[in-house]
């Protein structure tokens, strides 16, 4: 409707049946963050430069073609106001009727259709002038719209109103061309009548709108969007200085990648590695480190969606045009894309540390020393990527020196003939491993061992469970069959060892001595220093893959007792069996077994009761004293 005043030149409308209701919605339910209105008419103020850019390439008769093509942000402390104002394409009576007299209409969408008919698809357009623009009333109670189309004729008018459901229209002849909003800022909104706080949130949301943004006559916005740019033209003290900014950081990255994708998603990225690890600071877990840009404008920080969690160490920014936004911009419409968007992203970050790691093994190493745990963490838990990164992992091996690291792909490469396993060890540092009993036939017959030393190693290679075709098994297993082990001869004499007869003997009488803590008890074809060991029964979890699910209290279904190996060539095993034929004390016999139980415990990283075992160690010292 429209209802004369005074002077006849103020027209009173009401806004379509609808759109009182979708105020509401705006006001108080479509943004999650109040400030929000800031970006979004920033946004449309760029959207309305963007377009008088390409109208002035294309149309010769302009109004006020002189004036500069950026954002003014004019906050009044005293008034409570807040005035953002551009000098873009600007709107005549009509078209602001029709903008903002409706909710989610803009001219917008029929000026993209108009570039695609004229085949100019390279103009940066930016959200939709309408449902943003209507963020306003979440701060004001009260919006001024003013404004004056860019062709030469139109006249200026003034659109005014409090959200409740009408609007006013007047005109407004001083105006040059563009578009002034003031926001008369409700009294739990004054806030926003700071230039500081109005500074930090366009820092965060729109600081690469391409356009400059004064706030108060202050550049805010000096940051470009380099992730737009070739990066050939991309000096590194560019990006040094942008990965600083975004990251918050004060060292330069360690590790960048920029590249750019027109299928299956339009996407500018530009993602970093910083240099330390605050996780292992002890900082706490990281959020994510790349935020989501659309065109320019933040759409969501540390978004989740991008990348997997345990790429959450990487920082930067991914830019999608392609990407549909509902109204709020805050959540993505189709998950599908969403989906395809960090699919490319990821898979295009695991191409790059493969790169690296080939082409700059040093940088590599560097890299996988502060990172390589997030790497552990993908294979561990993200079962989508875990093939991909596992050519990513390394590991110390017993035919390299301490810090020297090898790939998988290095170990199956040197593989002998007919070996099909890729053995791993486990231990708190290199000494202990090295010199456990596990290790022994290993090194007798020159087949190498990875060596791991942190307990999500367990998990990463238990997980894994085959490369290149070969499974990865713990030495600790029972069920090793080393082709070596088949070659091994009996004893040529009886100084030389126990014979199988006596030796299985000598098993039995372990077994009956030690009962239920331990499962079998065999004559050992891989021990070759050491007088008996613990072996792994289970195939599917190691030794130290059962401790760490015991203590998660995930231990169901894991068998109990390890079964016991006992070396009969060993002198203190010929010695057992040869005291036992000759009838010796058996209470010290049996001690001199549950101590060598224990010794056997304490190899393979279990516990043993120490108390016991003190006192064992004393009696049979007191017993070598005696004789």
């Amino acid at each position: 409707m429209t209802q004369s005043t005074e002077n006849q030149s103020v027209q009173r409308k009401a806004f379509q049946a609808d759109v009182k209701h979708v105020l509401d919605i705006v006001i108080h339910s479509l943004y999650t963050h109040r400030e929000i209105f800031v970006r979004e008419l920033i946004s449309n103020a760029a959207d309305a430069l963007e377009k008088l850019r390409y109208e002035k390439l294309n149309n010769a008769e302009i109004a006020d073609p002189d004036l500069p093509l950026e954002i003014r942000v004019d906050v009044d402390e005293d008034a409570k106001t807040v005035t953002i104002s551009d000098a873009g394409i600007g709107m005549t009576e009509d078209e602001i009727v029709e903008n903002l007299g409706s909710i989610a209409h803009s001219g917008s969408r029929e000026f993209i259709q108009k570039l695609r008919e004229n085949a100019a698809n390279d103009v940066q357009l930016i959200g939709q002038f309408g449902v943003g623009f209507y963020s306003a009333f979440m701060a004001a109670d009260e919006v001024t719209v003013q404004t004056r189309s860019l062709r030469p004729e139109a006249r200026g008018v003034e659109w005014r109103s409090d959200g409740a459901g009408e609007y006013t229209l007047a005109p407004a002849p001083a105006l040059s061309r563009g578009t002034r909003i003031t926001l008369h800022l409700r009294e739990d909104a004054h806030e926003f009548a700071s230039k500081d706080r109005i500074k930090t949130i366009i820092r965060q949301y729109s600081n690469f709108v391409p356009f400059p943004i004064l706030v108060n006559g202050d550049k805010v916005n000096t940051v470009q969007a380099i992730w737009t740019r070739n990066k050939s033209d991309v000096k590194d003290e560019e990006y040094n200085e942008f990965f600083k900014f975004i990251a918050n950081e004060f060292q330069n990255p360690s590790l960048r990648l920029h590249f750019s994708a027109d299928a299956p998603l339009m996407i500018h990225a530009l993602l970093f590695v910083p240099q330390d690890n605050f996780e292992r600071m002890g900082f706490g877990k990281m959020d994510p480190g790349v935020s989501l840009y659309c065109r320019k404008v933040l759409i969501q920080e540390h978004c989740k969606a991008i990348l997997p969690e345990w790429m959450r160490f990487v920082k930067g920014v991914v830019d999608s045009e392609d990407l549909p936004l509902n109204i709020s911009r805050e959540t993505m419409q189709n998950n599908a894309l969403v989906m395809k968007l960090k699919k490319v992203v990821t898979a295009r970050l695991i191409k790059f540390f493969a790169e690296t790691a080939e082409k700059e093994p040093e940088k590599y190493a560097a890299f996988w020393k502060t990172f390589g745990i997030f790497i552990k963490e993908g294979v561990a838990t993200d079962h989508e990527y875990r093939g991909d990164l596992a050519p990513l992992l390394r590991f110390e091996s017993s035919n390299g020196a301490a810090g020297d690291l090898v790939s998988l792909a290095d170990y199956a490469a040197r593989t002998a003939a007919g070996q099909n396993k890729i053995y791993y060890a486990y231990g708190p540092n290199r000494a202990v491993v090295e010199n456990s009993p596990y290790m022994e036939t290993f090194r007798k017959h020159g087949i190498e061992v990875l060596f791991t030393y942190e307990p999500v190693d367990e998990f990463v290679l238990s997980a894994l469970r085959e490369f290149d075709g070969k499974d990865i098994v713990p030495v600790d297993r029972a069920d090793l069959d080393l082709p070596e082990d088949k070659k091994e001869d009996e004893p040529e004499s009886e100084d030389a060892g126990l014979n199988k007869d006596e030796a299985q003997t000598l098993a039995g009488w372990f077994k009956e001595v030690l009962g239920d803590r331990v499962g079998a008890v065999r004559e050992s074809k891989r021990l070759v220093d050491s007088p008996a060991l613990l072996v792994n029964p289970d195939a599917y979890f190691s030794t130290g893959m059962q401790r760490i699910m015991k203590s998660l209290n995930q231990g169901e279904g894991i068998k109990e007792g390890k079964d016991l190996e006992i070396n009969p060539r060993h002198p203190i095993m010929v010695k057992l069996a040869r005291l036992r034929e000759q009838g010796a004390d058996e209470d010290f016999l049996k001690t001199a077994a549950e101590q060598i139980l224990d010794g056997a415990l304490i190899a393979a990283g279990l516990e043993a009761d120490p108390r016991l075992m003190l006192q064992r160690n004393y009696r049979i010292l007191e017993r070598a004293l005696e004789d």
